[in-house]
């Protein structure tokens, strides 16, 4: 889908959205491994959702913030078993979100349950403003 459809079917939120699409908002491993992620505005913010199941919050996932871009990475480690098979993902998952300007890193809030990592950015009250028009002088 690109990204011109992506803004068509966003409703009346489609310019919260643009700071999520930037050329860094992913970034694969070199085995082309992805975290799977969905986002949606909420009570006056983003929630960004990724999907990491059989993880240690504590342990596997670090978030940070650096320079307006925030990054999830997170690692599973591989359980030495006597199996033939496994279509389980091993290494390292990172995806990366370049910020809206003016967000205050020390409201940004995460959780994890049940295989999902939430984080709660709140878009600053510039972010939300409305759109003004310039007129051009003559």
């Amino acid at each position: 889908m690109s990204g011109l459809e992506r803004r068509e079917t966003r409703g009346i939120f489609p310019d919260l959205f643009d700071w999520i699409e930037s050329p860094f908002s992913l970034i694969r491993t070199a085995a082309g491994q992805t975290m799977r992620v969905e986002n949606y505005v909420e009570d006056g913010g983003i929630v960004i959702r990724a999907e990491l199941p059989g993880i240690d919050p504590d342990r596997d996932v670090e978030i940070t913030v650096a320079g307006g871009i925030l990054r999830i990475h997170a690692e599973r480690h591989e359980e030495k078993k006597n199996a033939h098979r496994s279509e389980f993902h091993y290494g390292s998952f990172t995806r990366s979100f370049t910020l809206p300007a003016d967000t205050d890193a020390d409201e940004i809030k995460a959780t994890y349950d049940k295989g999902i990592l939430t984080v709660h950015v709140p878009v600053p009250k510039a972010a939300k403003s409305e759109t003004k028009r310039i007129t051009i002088e003559k």
